[in-house]
């Protein structure tokens, strides 16, 4: 952690130095002298940071290097907040109004005496750990158990901790059997400590094909500490694909209860995972019918720590594995490829490790996901071995658990301040990757290795090889993955490894949570620089000038904060009353509640922006998707002239005019302006973001002028653009773009219909991977224009198009690379598997709402590398060919609501490589057809796995 403080205080200043030098002027030479300082004691700290958690002195000085470097830090940003923000064009103001000069001279001898401290602290520290022999333990050429630097190459890693399923394979097939059983209970228990694999369980339940076939609807919803039991039931409304606008309006009896006659009509499985007391089930039970006493085909499996959650349910208890199972998931955490381990002297060693996890799958994931970056070194694991056993001699109770700790100690110091960054996350919250990397760029946490020139590592390569290190570890688990590239897009944290997590952040004082325990008693947050809200509370309580981060997972207002400032008779009766549209008293105290609300959110944005400047990252995310944040946002937000993370996401204001101060935020390299208000007015002020990197600009937003957007050369992604507020011309200037989503219209201006190679070119980037055509409307996009625009697009592997075409542009416009393609509500005439059946490298295919027509023909060798094909909503379809040959490589095919296709294509029985087929809302006869004993399941009797889900009557 001290390394990463010193780094980033090494890359802010640098940045300062080199791109906002008269941010500095009159102390140049001193900042220029703190840099050389900070980056002498950045090579001792490699070595202590590994040594820190053997020595207690080595810790302490450690912390207060941290604090030393944040130190530097807001002196250099403070010193460029007085001075150089109010000059930022020409000379000093001291030459141009002598007024001004004791002032600012004050300043400056200020300034330097404050550097000359920092540097006089960094010497003292630096000969203290010198002396204490972290430089000796250098030069003697000593090896650290540890890595230190971070490898470039890696060996391919495949496993996710959900594929590995020892020891609970029984488990599974006998839960699917008591699922199944219309007699038998309706709740069902998986039981047991933490770290046993109960989701994991929990999920091969929720995914098994015999689950899927039997049940009408599935739902798997996490349980959150604590249980908020609203979200659960919209959750479960989600995952049942019934929750609509309207319901999130309801009041909570009336959400209960349409989940309750859902449950209690249709044959529905939930599964509730990680409950932890009888009171969140207790909360939860009035959307359960058999719950309340009525009767319901459904079925409830829960998992938990607590074995007395529901009463009368089935209890299944997970037990620790024997040494046997314990040994076989351990060799295929750190032999993915063989299974096996080899060296006599490394089984010797890792048989004895294993034995300390005490049968803790979580344990042995963890264990061997460090052993697993060892490169099989019979030396490195003798190093692991030992601190195992120091490790765990050092505490009076040996639990398994104890071992996860390793995995921390175990990090480089580059992977620590990003592996405590993930305790700024509420429990179970499902971690967009995206927006991780973003926040840890802009905190300083990653930064590029080398000159972003072309070709060059950014900041966001270096970051993404960090979190796949993580993965590596076993310290996160993947929960999605994109489907083109591969690429992780969502992660989440066991409950244990969170907790070690919080226990090391709580240690290095990384940051300040704002939850349950302590946001009603909170009086002041002091001497913190992140803050992360879980739970309302005033934020006038922080009065730490130099936090960097506020990162909020609430709601922006919650009841209780309009509950402080109105009488809870007043509340009341408005909500009892809402409906009546007549009562002119419920629109007077409507307006009185809504206008207390909008000043207290005045004040909160107000108080923010003037008395956190030095704030790197500003974060909403709403728990409901909208969230009421005033009447408009303060002109005082360009007072943040250091933000690099701004994001408003689902935050609903009454003024739909955004203020042009936006401009002032020339630091920024993320802006996220997808608010919740209707067409939001956004300022002609964009162009001057230079440091851009991630634009989301709202889905219908409007502009007094078009866009400028020229200027954004270091922009990688671009999302809701469109060329009715945006100049399109500005995309060629866009070199860097690797993400580009047009939301609305698509028109090329001045195109030459007749001389079609003379338009100039779009797309100015050679690394776009992914392309995204969006409209909610009944706009269309010429066929001519969508091929001038994907003719500079060589290199996308991803394409979605979700817009009226008449037909596709011919096969050459399309890359050679694209591995998936969606087309939605296209209404094309043409049949396009011709034209999409050509693409060498085409993996995936969607087709929804796509085609007009009734027939479709795929020839012999189209499709080659095809892996999975779904098509639904095509109401016209009605006959399918498919030659021999063709789709060789197809394994999953999907066939959605197509109500005249009479039967699938004869040319399926040879497609030998299919391993599922799912059939949803099609006829009944069409399914008869493929039931064995059927006129067509001759076609796909060799298929493994045929689901048939919510057949038509």
């Amino acid at each position: 952690m001290a390394w990463s403080a010193v780094t980033s205080a090494v890359t802010t200043i640098g940045n300062l130095l080199t791109q906002e030098a008269i941010y500095l002027w009159g102390v140049e030479e001193q900042v220029d002298r703190l840099q050389t300082e900070l980056k002498w004691m950045q090579s001792s700290l490699m070595e202590a940071e590994t040594k820190q958690s053997k020595d207690e002195r080595i810790r302490l000085w450690l912390a207060e290097i941290r604090e030393l470097a944040y130190d530097a830090e807001d002196i250099v940003e403070e010193f460029a907040l007085k001075i150089g923000s109010k000059n930022k064009g020409g000379l000093p103001s001291c030459i141009k109004r002598s007024a001004c000069c004791l002032k600012e001279g004050w300043v400056l001898h200020e300034t330097r005496s404050k550097i000359e401290k920092i540097i006089e602290r960094i010497n003292d520290l630096v000969r203290r750990l010198q002396a204490y022999g972290v430089k000796e333990l250098k030069d003697r050429g000593e090896e650290s158990s540890f890595s230190t630097e971070r490898r470039e190459s890696r060996r391919p890693y495949p496993h996710i901790m959900d594929d590995n399923i020892v020891g609970l394979v029984d488990d599974t097939e006998g839960l699917v059997k008591v699922l199944k059983n219309e007699s038998g209970s309706k709740f069902v228990t998986i039981w047991g400590m933490g770290g046993l694999g109960k989701t994991t369980l929990a999920k091969k339940i929720y995914h098994h094909s015999e689950v899927i076939d039997y049940f009408d609807h599935l739902a798997f919803v996490y349980v959150s500490q604590p249980c908020r039991k609203r979200n659960v039931w919209e959750d479960i409304l989600s995952g049942f694909k019934t929750l609509k606008d309207e319901d999130r309006k309801k009041r909570d009896e009336e959400l209960a209860e349409k989940l309750c006659n859902i449950l209690e009509v249709k044959k529905c499985l939930v599964i509730l995972d990680d409950v932890w007391t009888s009171e969140a089930w207790d909360s939860l039970k009035p959307a359960f019918p058999v719950a309340t006493g009525r009767d319901s085909n459904s079925k409830i499996l829960l998992t938990s720590r607590n074995r007395g959650i529901v009463s009368d349910a089935e209890i299944r208890e997970l037990k620790c594995l024997n040494d046997e199972e314990s040994w076989e998931l351990f060799q295929k955490i750190v032999f993915p490829q063989t299974g096996n381990i080899i060296d006599v002297e490394m089984k010797k060693l890792g048989e004895n490790m294993v034995k300390h996890c005490a049968g803790l799958p979580l344990a042995i994931v963890v264990l061997g996901g460090i052993l697993a970056t060892k490169n099989n070194s019979l030396n490195e694991w003798q190093k692991i071995s030992n601190n195992v056993k120091s490790y765990l001699k050092r505490g009076k109770n040996q639990e398994p658990e104890d071992v996860l700790a390793l995995s921390y100690d175990d990090l480089p110091p580059y992977l620590r301040p990003c592996f405590l960054y993930l305790s700024h996350f509420p429990e179970d919250y499902m971690i967009d990757v995206d927006r991780l990397i973003q926040l840890w760029v802009a905190e300083g946490i990653v930064s590029s290795k080398q000159e972003e020139r072309d070709g060059g590592e950014i900041a966001e390569d270096v970051a993404e090889s960090y979190l796949m290190e993580l993965v590596e570890r076993c310290l996160i688990q993947v929960r999605e993955r994109d489907v083109a590239t591969l690429k992780v897009k969502t992660i989440q944290m066991h409950d244990l490894m969170r907790d070690l997590c919080l226990s090391k952040a709580k240690q290095e004082n990384f940051v300040f949570i704002v939850d349950q325990s302590n946001a009603s008693s909170l009086s002041m947050i002091r001497k913190v620089r992140r803050v992360s809200v879980h739970e309302y509370f005033f934020i006038q309580c922080i009065k730490s000038p130099n936090i960097r981060s506020l990162l909020f997972f609430n709601e922006f207002f919650s009841e209780e904060a309009v509950e402080r400032s109105l009488p809870l008779k007043v509340l009341n009766y408005v909500e009892e009353h809402a409906e009546d549209d007549c009562n002119p008293l419920i629109w007077i105290l409507s307006i009185s509640v809504i206008s207390t609300m909008a000043l207290k959110a005045w004040g909160i944005w107000r108080y923010m922006f003037n008395n956190f400047q030095l704030l790197r990252a500003l974060n909403y995310e709403g728990t409901t998707g909208d969230s009421f944040a005033g009447f408009k946002l303060p002109s005082d937000i360009g007072n943040l002239i250091h933000l690099r993370f701004l994001s408003l996401k689902d935050l609903r204001f009454f003024w739909r005019k955004l203020p042009s101060s936006l401009g002032n935020l020339r630091c920024l390299q993320t802006l996220d302006l997808r608010v919740d208000s209707y067409r939001i007015h956004v300022p002609n002020v964009i162009w001057r973001m230079e440091e851009l990197r991630h634009l989301y600009l709202g889905f219908d937003f409007e502009s007094s002028s078009k866009l400028k957007l020229g200027t954004l050369r270091k922009l990688l992604t671009l999302v809701n653009f469109n060329t009715k507020n945006c100049y399109l011309k500005d995309l060629i200037n866009m070199t860097n773009l690797r993400e580009l989503e047009i939301f609305g219209p698509f028109n090329i201006e001045n195109f030459n219909e007749k001389e079609l190679g003379e338009n100039p070119p779009i797309i100015g980037s050679k690394y776009l991977y992914s392309l995204s055509i969006i409209t909610l409307g009944d706009e269309s996009i010429d066929p001519k224009h969508l091929a001038q625009l994907l003719s500079n697009c060589t290199s996308i592997c991803k394409l979605s198009i979700r817009i009226r075409i008449s037909e596709l542009p011919e096969y050459h416009y399309f890359s050679s690379y694209l591995a998936y393609i969606q087309l939605s509500c296209c209404n094309l005439e043409k049949d396009p598997m011709p034209t999409l059946e050509k693409l060498p490298n085409l993996r995936i295919l969607e087709l929804e709402e796509n085609f007009k027509g009734k027939e479709m023909f795929c020839s012999v060798q189209g499709f080659p590398r095809l892996e999975s094909l779904n098509i639904g909503e095509l109401c016209n379809f009605e006959e399918w060919e498919v030659d021999e040959g063709a789709m060789p490589s197809l394994q999953r095919l999907g066939i959605t609501r197509c109500p005249r296709l009479k039967m699938l294509p004869e040319g399926l029985r040879f497609i030998t490589t299919l391993k599922e087929l799912k059939i949803v809302s099609m006829p009944k006869v069409f399914k008869d057809r493929l039931e064995e004993g059927g006129e067509d399941f001759y076609k796909v009797k060799h298929v493994p796995s045929i689901i048939f889900q919510n057949i038509l009557r």
